[in-house]
């Protein structure tokens, strides 16, 4: 898929990150194959394609569906589309007709194919504070398809991909075939920031030149740097964190907020064009926020994925956080921790069989059961540990293998009793139990005198309630006070 992207993607806020962390270090010696991930879409048979059905018609609803499907908005879908008309007439390529797409994603993205179809996620637009913020990304992705950058990379990787061919075939030296190939990357890395820039550089003029405020596109970049660390901070890196970080193919966020303003000095000074705040945040108020019902999502004890049909209910005390890779607890004191997730099986293989394949750690042997929970076949085990005990069960909904993985300290006299609720809790779920899981929504409140940021950050129940988040999603600087009568954004269920 050739596309151009901001990848604007960042991490979900971590609520729990120190409790979460150790689970994830005590569990680390003990957890198998997790490849079959939570929020990862199942694999689907192949759609039935029309014969008129195009290459780039496949590539968008292939592209689309990665995403969590289209977000039907029409207020904000028609917003969009007007700035997107605005924009066109102020590039070098007036003649080029776009669509605009927006994705059922919390990730904070924006991206373009070379077809003129720009995509912008529900997250993305939930962090943009007015009119001319959002057009800079409109006008970043538009750059990418006037300035060709789809076709000259994709140029560029199949030479890179002859090169290394080449090299396998006359000199038949892996090293050398491996050198060549890390050169290659690190050319495309660089020309790769170096589009992004070019396109931050065209989306600037371009904003001027629609009439927006070009400074839009610096203060977009500054509330993304500060919603990644925000969202990061405390993240623990994986390997291919590492090395997106070594070969990013965009340049770090400070970089471009400096070159993005330097670029703005140039055409006009602070003030100059409109923002319209308060058309953009009419359009965005009533939008989802965070994770989706469907994706699996957290409310207090409960866990609920839409798309899979399961869920469960955490004991009294505990905390969950959705990750990446799986649903993962803790109690108040630290003393219990739980995680769920999925889990690799073979063809028939029997749950008990799973259970010791998937468990690094001895088993007791004579602890292994076999039962069915609300109609789910189950297997269940205990292990114990020099500092922890584990109780683990394996149940089969579906076409899938789940695991529960409880962490308690030896003589720990209530854990059996919570191990058994948590397990008991496993169901499968119903469309009225997804209904009554949506996520929160974006809501557009009018600041009173009595108003400040720590009272507004109270009200929003859905992204957490810091004054650091709800500064975030507003661009507000520490220093800045609420405006009587202005319009701000808070996140409530």
């Amino acid at each position: 898929m050739n596309t151009l992207a901001c990848k604007f993607t960042v991490a979900r806020p971590r609520r729990l990150i120190a409790a979460l962390g150790a689970l994830a270090l005590l569990l680390g010696g003990c957890v198998g194959d997790t490849s079959a991930l939570l929020n990862v879409t199942p694999p689907t048979r192949a759609p039935v394609v029309a014969a008129a059905d195009t290459a780039a018609d496949r590539e968008h609803r292939e592209l689309v569906e990665s995403f969590g499907g289209e977000y039907r908005a029409p207020q904000m879908q028609a917003f969009l589309g007007r700035i997107v008309s605005r924009l066109v007439p102020a590039t070098d390529r007036p003649e080029e007709n776009y669509t605009v797409t927006i994705l059922d994603s919390p990730a904070v993205n924006a991206f373009a194919l070379p077809t003129g179809r720009l995509y912008v996620t529900r997250g993305l637009l939930a962090l943009a504070n007015d009119s001319s913020e959002i057009a800079a990304v409109m006008a970043h992705e538009i750059a990418h398809v006037t300035l060709r950058h789809a076709a000259t990379r994709s140029e560029l990787e199949m030479r890179s991909a002859l090169v290394s061919r080449v090299v396998a075939d006359v000199l038949r030296d892996q090293r050398a075939v491996a050198s060549v190939r890390d050169a290659s990357r690190i050319d495309i890395a660089r020309f790769s920031r170096e589009q992004e820039l070019e396109a931050d550089a065209e989306s600037v003029r371009t904003l001027a030149k629609a009439g927006y405020d070009p400074f839009g596109a610096t203060r977009f970049l500054q509330s993304l740097d500060r919603w990644v660390g925000l969202t990061t901070s405390s993240g623990e890196p994986t390997v291919q964190q590492a090395a997106y970080d070594m070969l990013a193919t965009h340049p770090a966020t400070p970089q471009r907020i400096e070159a993005t303003r330097s670029a703005a000095r140039r055409i006009a000074a602070p003030g100059i064009g409109s923002d319209d705040r308060d058309s953009y945040l009419a359009a965005l108020d009533g939008i989802a926020f965070g994770d989706n019902s469907n994706d699996g999502i957290v409310r207090g004890r409960d866990y609920v994925h839409g798309r899979l049909r399961i869920g469960f209910t955490a004991p009294s005390g505990f905390q969950l956080d959705n990750t990446s890779r799986a649903v993962l607890g803790t109690s108040s004191d630290g003393a219990r921790r739980l995680l769920f997730d999925t889990v690799d099986a073979g063809p028939g293989q029997e749950l008990t069989d799973i259970l010791l394949s998937t468990w690094t750690d001895a088993i007791t042997t004579d602890s292994v059961t076999t039962l069915t929970v609300n109609g789910l076949p189950t297997a269940t085990a205990a292990s114990r540990g020099r500092e922890w005990n584990f109780r683990i069960a394996a149940l089969r909904h579906d076409d899938r293998v789940y695991r529960l993985i409880f962490a308690f300290r030896p003589r720990d006299a209530a854990a059996e009793r919570l191990f058994q609720e948590t397990l008991s809790s496993i169901r499968r779920v119903t469309a009225e139990d997804v209904a009554r899981m949506q996520p929160p929504r974006v809501r557009i409140v009018r600041a009173t005198a009595a108003d400040d940021a720590a009272g507004m950050s109270r009200r929003m129940t859905g992204a957490g309630h810091s004054v650091e988040a709800f500064r975030v999603v507003n661009g507000l600087d520490a220093g800045d006070r609420l405006q009587v009568g202005r319009s701000y954004k808070i996140v409530t269920e």
